[in-house]
Order: structure tokens, then sequence, then C-alpha cells
């Protein structure tokens, strides 16, 4: 059993570049698996026939957070992070105001730190802005309030505020209210729906962004939400952003995402012939442990389990190529699939059991693993 292990530094994309001179890379999701929809009912307002008018750059910067709304230190240090980056707007995916989305709790939450880019700001922490640039959506805990009316009663949002559209220079946003106490519905078959369908088959922007809190696929805590596994690639979305796991995710399997990490080991793993579940144990408790992560002093001294690092692990048969003679590698001394399957499996449960948050590619797919192999280091493990 061998294993090539690569520290990876995966990070979020907070912040897209936009420009509409230059064509992009379009981002499908997979297609929905039947759900039971909530039942529709009339819309609070008609699919207007033109979004909200706004500023029309040729090249639009835009940060994205969201399970952020807790006030405090760190939440201090990301909103510090997104001012640097000088965006021309912000756009959240849901949680804006922990734990109860309170009325007396939402200016400290929000306000406090991004009050420059909202208008009209009326709060308590300095000037608004003088457009407003902060588009948020509800998240579940928004929702905690009754009818999440403290967030409806802070901000001036476009359409019925818990879900609208807007264009900003060459994107179409379209944020979302993925909550099941949505009054429009949250199944694909919703009043919510069918408006979000119209509005990207009317759109004429170059990009067709969505944004919503409750992620239709996750590998997190919460896990995949069936209620938002709508048909977005069909209905014309480039993009699809949400939050309530707090997990960065993507990898790309026939084209469409499936999951990712953040900080950890990119772990490309072959199974050959005669391997056993005790190489994979060995090998499991070995990568959790292995130290080739960077001290404070840049010394490889610390472990994937120290830096509360993730995995992400990657069945590479081609690991057993064998191109000592001839032009074209021979990978006989690779498992059969339906022996490989198990123990890769296997391989990532004791990983787990070492207390490693870990993600799988899918087995024997065409895949694009993308990498950002911090250093480089790439690590041989052999069992």
């Amino acid at each position: 059993m061998r294993s090539f292990s690569c520290p990876a530094l995966l990070l979020a994309l907070l912040a897209l570049l936009l420009a509409s001179c230059i064509p992009g890379p379009t981002l499908s999701t997979p297609e929905p698996d039947p759900v039971i929809s909530a039942s529709p009912v009339s819309p609070t307002f008609p699919p207007s026939p033109a979004p909200t008018a706004t500023p029309r750059p040729l090249v639009v910067r835009f940060a994205v957070i969201g399970d952020y709304g807790w006030g405090g230190a760190a939440e201090a240090d990301v909103a510090a992070l997104v001012h640097g980056w000088q965006p021309d707007i912000v756009i959240t995916v849901g949680d804006n105001n922990y734990p109860s989305g309170s009325a007396s709790t939402i200016d400290d939450h929000i306000g406090q730190y991004y009050h420059d880019y909202i208008f009209p700001y009326s709060g308590a922490y300095g000037p608004g802005a003088d457009v407003n640039r902060f588009f948020p959506s509800p998240g579940n805990h928004d929702w905690v309030a009754d009818g999440a009316q403290p967030y409806l009663d802070y901000f001036t949002l476009p359409g019925n505020e818990r879900y609208y559209d807007f264009v900003w220079g060459p994107v179409h946003f379209f944020a979302i209210d993925s909550d099941d106490r949505e009054p429009d519905g949250v199944g694909r078959s919703s009043v919510q729906a069918a408006w979000l369908e119209a509005g990207l088959a009317a759109s004429t922007s170059v990009w067709n962004v969505v944004y919503f809190h409750h992620p239709p696929y996750s590998s997190g805590y919460h896990g995949s939400t069936d209620w938002m596994r709508w048909p977005f690639a069909a209905w014309g979305a480039d993009a699809v952003l949400s939050g309530h796991d707090h997990t960065y995710e993507r990898l790309l399997v026939d084209g469409k995402p499936v999951a990712a990490i953040g900080r950890g080991l990119v772990i490309l793993l072959g199974i050959g012939e005669g391997d056993t579940e005790e190489q994979a144990r060995f090998l499991a408790e070995k990568t959790a442990g292995l130290r080739i992560f960077e001290d404070s002093e840049s010394k490889f001294n610390l472990s994937l389990l120290d830096v509360k690092g993730e995995a992400l692990v990657v069945s590479q048969f081609t690991l057993y190529g064998d191109a000592r003679k001839g032009r074209r590698p021979s990978f006989s001394e690779a498992a059969r699939p339906e022996v490989a399957a198990p123990l890769v499996e296997k391989f990532c449960d004791f990983l787990r059991a070492q207390g490693v948050p870990t993600q799988t590619g899918v087995f024997a797919a065409h895949m694009l693993v993308e990498i950002a192999n911090d250093g480089p280091v790439t690590i041989w493990l052999e069992k």
C-alpha cells in the first residue's frame, strides 16, 4: 500500500474578480435527486422583469462571508481582512446574527464591522455607505427570531428582502432564502424556485451567481440539504455559494464540484495486490502523526493533528505503474477495483478514528484534483 501526502492549503474563495471582457469557466452543480418540496403558496411579490439597477463597472470585486455574526475578536479579524481587499460589495451566505437573530445584537454583530457597506445605516458605529454595498442572505440563526423580523428590519434590500436579485457590473446576483420557514417555499417546485428559474432565464449578464445558506451537498457536520438540490446549472447559474457547515469543500468530478478541504493533506492512495486492512490502519496512524508541518521556527515539527488539519484521500492506482520496460506503464501490481475500494474506505475510516476530518474523491471516476502544495512537500509512505 502506497501513498503520497502533500501539505495543502486550499483556501475558500472569499473574493472573486470578474471581468466582462474575460470569459471564464462555468461552475456546475450535480443534477438534483428527487426531493419533496414545500407546497407552493402565493408569492409575496411577482418575479420582477428587471433586477434592481446598480452601478455597472467592467470589473467587480466582491467578498463572500458566512456564519460570521458572533462579534468579538475573530469577527473583527475577518472584517479587517475583508476591508483590506477593498471589495466593491459584500454578500453573505447566512447566519448573520448569532445565536438567535435578536434585534438587541444585530448592530453589534453586523453594523459594528460593516456599517460602511450598508445603506441606509442608522446604527451606532459610524457613517454608512452612500449606496448599499452589503447584500446578505438569511440563515437558520437569523430565522430563530420570529419571522426573521430583526433581519428584515435592519436591512433595506430589493424585492421582499428574503430573496432578491441585483446586478453589479457584469454579475447578476441572486440571494436565496434556503430556510424551511421561508413563506414561499424552499423545494425545487416552490414559488421561490420558480422565481429563480425565471430570473436566470431572463438574465443577460456575463455571470450569474446564486447564493444562500444551506448547502445542497456537504460532508460536514450538518450534511447535505436535499431541499436545496435545485438544477442550478440547467437554469443558467455559473456559481453557487452556500454556508451552514463551517468548511470549504471543492473537488471536481466529471466537471462537477464534490468535495475539498482547508489546511491539511492531500493523500494519493494506491492499493496493491495482497494489501491488508492492517496495512491500511498502520498508514492511517502514520499519516495522522507524521510531523511535516512547520512550527513557529519553520521546522517540520507539527503533525496533521497538531495543526487541526483535514485530509483529502484520492484513490490512485497509478502509483503502482511500472515503467521499467517499454513506454507504456504496467499496472499489474495494482489491486483490482473490488479489492481496492473497500481498503480505501477502511483507510479513511482509520484516519477519521485518529481525529482527522477526512474527505474522499469518487472511486474509479475521472477527477480533476486541485492541490495547492505548500512548500512544496511530498512524502512517500509504504507498508
